[in-house]
């Protein structure tokens, strides 16, 4: 579980490798990520729009840009979570995803809420630091 804290609003995110969606030998690799989004705030705050950066294992990176999360923009008052599910596709047996999320507070103030980076590893590569 990789968590991060931005003005209140926490995100955890748990990614798991999805061997079933992925194709090892055809350079196909699947994970699924959960992510939650808890209001710790005293502000209403709404999620507009997500920013994630994807890097692979080959260093290639990605940007994905869009409103809401989900087909969704939820609204979390003080004390409230969301939940979502996703999945990421890469061409390498690891990568990296990080983001933020832009969200607005009732009374019109936008501001980013990080997504903690968190790795994409398959239990058959070995991990390397740089």
């Amino acid at each position: 579980m990789y968590t991060a804290v931005t003005d209140g609003i926490e995100v955890k995110v748990a990614p798991e490798y999805a061997a079933e969606r992925s194709r090892p030998e055809s350079g196909e690799f699947f994970w699924i990520y959960e992510v939650e989004i808890r209001n710790h705030s005293s502000d209403t705050v709404q999620l507009r729009a997500r920013h994630w950066e994807i890097t692979d294992g080959f260093g290639k990176t990605q940007h994905v840009r869009g409103l809401g999360v989900v087909g969704e923009q939820p609204i979390l008052k003080p004390g409230e979570v969301f939940r979502y599910s996703s999945g990421c596709p890469l061409t390498s047996g690891h990568g990296i995803m990080v983001g933020t999320y832009e969200m607005v507070a009732a009374d019109g103030r936008r501001f980013e809420v990080a997504i903690p980076a968190f790795s994409l590893d398959t239990p058959f590569v070995a991990r390397t630091v740089n």
